[in-house]
């Protein structure tokens, strides 16, 4: 209760919080040391990542051969019959920025005066001409041109460009489509000869290839609370179909990222961001929130990947790689297991440290201090169930094209130790010509593709709250109803919330990453049909 007391006293006295503040943070269910650390981050700021070097391959990155991919893949397929696999999906984003060329289209364009040429050279944007020249290809074409139809009277007798413009505006009407407002995954993204899917269906579908055990698949969505309904009638609508088809029961569950993640805003000043009505201002703690709900879920191993990264075609080799990344996590996992039984069982002896020790550090990439060979055999032994009794995530890496994302780099902390992390280039100070450097000549990038186990040796779960680096947040600026406020986003999900696991990262084909960030995406190889069912 004390430390309770001076937490307050201290948010009254510094940042002069009311009774009313504290009401309005107990029901956001917000712990007081949480809002003074925040409060505490902003006076400081965040400390930018430093970068030793890329991680390439052979220095961090490993490399498979399709044999081995192949290998690992029957190895995984092998031990899953003992293991209860789930996907974890985090869904929650809008659409918005998918759809943010169209939106700033039909704010700045003058249908009265000028052509939608005019428009594209006076704006020089160089993504409506794409959208245009392939908008039949699109797989809700048929269903918005038919709606502008009846929408339009003299539909027939328009300029060619005045279609186009009815064309986005319905699509993104808040009375009709909506599109830029919904989730990502409940919009049409593939087209198939019988039907058209959205990533929701197109997840069931890749969940039942390659998280499937004794013909039983779990998938997670995190999910707006409200965009829950969209989410479960899509599933109630294809999962029968896709079980029947998979031979597979498929149980879908939902979260929502908790409120009492959200973070509290400040002024420029860092001072408390309040609204008209003098009320704190708190803002979700971005996807870095989502640990907690990878922490309430119990599997074994848990593959991750982005609502928006789904494949209309080649199906069987996005299979062969994630279940080669989950082979890779099983050996590893095997080899760490045998080791910490043995130290538990007290039957681990000091002729097995060096190999131990090589073991860590060829294929865990886990740095050993220089003086270990100093330490006393208990002392080596502690250092050993530290590093190893960890949750493991193996990594998917694709080689760089240009594509935005974080990447993998070898990262020294502020006690010097180096360890595998993926980094934005947000962490990084670019300011900072040799960090700059070594941002710059990363070779490859991560594609959200994670195979994780999150169970220690014994079979309990592991709390992985206690593995996030928490000085690895982002400070953002917002604009709210026209003033400007900043915000704390936690660490990201795959970078700081998962700093402290063994890391492995794996090179995996440019096939298996097929973002849609734009609409204009849809129209990638990945997302046209070949009128697959």
């Amino acid at each position: 209760m004390e430390e309770n007391f001076t937490t307050k006293d201290k948010l009254v006295n510094t940042y002069g919080f009311t009774e009313a503040d504290f009401n309005q943070i107990n029901e956001h269910g917000i712990d007081l040391t949480k809002i003074e650390a925040e409060l505490a981050i902003f006076q400081t700021g965040i400390p930018k990542m430093y970068l030793a070097r890329p991680a390439k391959i052979d220095d961090g990155i490993l490399k498979l051969s399709e044999d081995e991919f192949n290998s690992k893949s029957a190895f995984f397929d092998e031990k899953k019959s003992a293991l209860k696999l789930k996907k974890f999906v985090p869904a929650s984003g809008a659409a918005s920025r998918m759809f943010k060329f169209l939106s700033e289209f039909l704010n700045d364009f003058d249908i009265e005066n000028e052509t939608i040429n005019a428009y594209i050279n006076r704006k020089k944007d160089k993504n409506l001409p794409t959208f245009l020249a392939g908008i039949e290809k699109f797989p809700f074409f048929e269903e918005i041109k038919s709606k502008v139809k009846s929408l339009v009277p003299d539909y027939y007798s328009l300029e060619s460009h005045e279609k186009s413009y009815h064309f986005i505006k319905t699509m993104l009407s808040s009375d009709y489509f909506d599109f830029a407002n919904k989730p990502k995954g409940v919009l049409d993204f593939h087209k198939y000869q019988s039907h058209i899917a959205t990533p929701v269906e197109e997840h069931l579908n890749e969940c039942a290839f390659y998280a499937t055990s004794n013909s039983v698949s779990h998938l997670h969505f995190t999910v707006s609370e409200n965009h829950e309904t969209l989410f479960r009638k899509i599933v109630e609508n294809v999962k029968e179909k896709v079980e029947n088809k998979t031979e597979t029961t498929l149980n879908v569950t939902y979260s929502y990222q908790h409120k009492s993640t959200d973070t509290i805003a400040v002024n420029l000043n860092n001072q408390p961001f309040r609204n008209e009505n003098g009320q704190l201002v708190f803002r979700p703690g971005g996807h870095g929130a989502l640990i907690n709900n990878l922490n309430s879920l119990d599997a074994d191993v848990i593959f991750i990947k982005n609502i928006d990264n789904v494949i209309q075609n080649h199906i069987k080799e996005i299979t062969l790689y994630k279940k080669g990344l989950a082979g890779i996590l099983l050996e590893f996992q095997e080899e760490i297991f045998a080791i910490l039984n043995a130290i538990g069982k007290q039957e681990f002896q000091e002729n097995e440290v060096e190999n131990v020790v090589d073991f860590m550090k060829s294929k865990l990439n886990i740095k050993v201090r220089d003086d270990f060979q100093k330490f006393t055999f208990e002392h080596k032994i502690e250092f050993i169930k530290t590093k190893l009794n960890r949750p493991i995530r193996v990594c998917g890496m694709v080689k760089n094209e240009g594509e935005p994302g974080g990447g993998p780099f070898w990262v020294r902390n502020s006690k010097g130790n180096l360890s595998l992390q993926i980094v934005e280039s947000s962490q990084v100070d670019t300011n900072d010509f040799v960090q700059n450097e070594i941002l710059s000549k990363a070779t490859h990038f991560n594609p959200v593709d994670l195979v994780c186990a999150i169970k220690d040796y014994q079979g309990n779960k592991f709390d992985l709250t206690q593995f996030v680096d928490n000085t690895s947040g982002f400070i953002v600026q917002k604009n709210n109803k026209g003033k400007e406020l900043k915000g704390y986003e936690l660490p990201g999900l795959w970078n700081g919330a998962m700093a402290k696991w063994i890391t492995v990262f794996v090179e995996v084909p440019l096939l298996t990453f097929n973002p849609v960030k734009t609409v204009n995406d849809l129209l990638k190889p990945a997302h046209q049909s070949q009128y697959e069912n």
